[in-house]
């Protein structure tokens, strides 16, 4: 007979919850007891699972008895305010914020990256940054083939990254810009309909900011090469959902086209779409409620004078493999 879990999700209203439900539901996740946990405000709010209606519950310090995966996507303050509770009780945290990731006694994963470092957890498992977790599931089967030595990564980030909120400030600035109405920015720094703003949280000392640098690190952490030579400008655009992102790559070796093709046409995790003659292209719509990475224009450097280097660009759905998915696919691996 197969092991039945115990599972809550606190955060469960929010829009990575709710994706966090359905693929519970989608991947058929042995669940035994699903408990639903949000703030007080979202209590009695009902949501669905298996055509079955679960009331969400106030999440507290005592939510976790009996419960042996919890996965959280509540926020970062949140996380760290009840991962002792978590533990105490006997489950696992799967953790979606960056309370964690760079705890040196957290494991970061990726299951189609690292999914060795999940034996490490001490009751806590951290899950990277979306723009992470969709850049290294496209680039890492390359890294292991060539070794990459230096990455340079442009983002193009949905305004979904930045929650309800920010897609609303969209749909809304949009409208107005059509029905040419003054626009106020009161979410986002700048007018975001029409534009693109290369601003993505709070800005380093070094002018790169919070989420250029999680890149970075995260990285490193992942792919256990602290080394890595990683440059990364993250930008925010004017759709609602999936980034994509332009990477530029050096490695070690020699590597063709025709090698990142072979390679990432059996990668796990990865959709190959590369048929610029019939202008067949990763893009944001199309990668939009898509489990795997899109990944597409690859060509050699030509401002190399050698063939270590290779340009791409990959599309992603942040929600779901940014966040959800990779979660439940860590739990399935557990």
């Amino acid at each position: 007979m197969n092991k039945e879990f115990n599972v809550a999700i606190a955060g469960a209203t929010g829009a990575v919850g709710i994706e966090m439900i359905q693929t519970l539901e989608r991947r058929n996740f042995p669940v035994k007891n699903l408990r639903l946990l949000a703030s007080a405000r979202s209590v009695g709010k009902k949501l669905s699972y298996k055509g079955v209606e679960i009331t969400v519950e106030e999440l507290t310090h005592d939510s976790f008895k009996g419960v042996d995966i919890a996965l959280f996507s509540a926020g970062g303050d949140i996380s760290k305010e009840y991962a002792k509770s978590v533990v105490d009780a006997g489950a696992v945290m799967i953790d979606n914020s960056s309370a964690f990731r760079m705890d040196d006694s957290v494991p970061l994963v990726i299951p189609e990256v690292n999914p060795e470092d999940i034996k490490l957890h001490q009751g806590i498992i951290a899950n990277p940054n979306c723009t992470t977790i969709i850049m290294l599931v496209a680039v890492n089967p390359l890294h292991k083939a060539k070794k990459l030595k230096r990455l340079v990564a442009a983002t193009y980030q949905a305004t979904s990254g930045a929650g309800a909120k920010g897609m609303d400030e969209l749909l809304v600035q949009t409208r107005q810009a059509l029905d040419e109405k003054p626009i106020e920015p009161k979410f986002f720094a700048h007018r975001i309909a029409f534009n693109l703003i290369p601003h993505i949280d709070a800005f380093n000392a070094n002018g790169y900011t919070k989420e250029e640098l999680k890149m970075v690190n995260e990285s490193r952490k992942m792919l256990h090469c602290p080394e890595l030579k990683i440059s990364c400008t993250c930008v925010r655009v004017p759709i609602l959902r999936a980034h994509s992102e332009a990477l530029n790559m050096e490695f070690a070796e020699d590597v063709s086209v025709e090698e990142v093709r072979a390679i990432l046409r059996n990668a796990p995790g990865v959709t190959l779409v590369d048929d610029i003659a019939n202008k067949s292209y990763p893009m944001p719509l199309d990668a939009t409620d898509q489990g795997n990475v899109l990944v597409g224009r690859i060509r050699q450097d030509i401002s190399r004078d050698d063939r270590k280097g290779i340009d791409m660009f990959i599309s992603g759905d942040q929600i779901l493999k940014g966040a959800a998915l990779n979660a439940v696919q860590i739990a399935e691996l557990i």
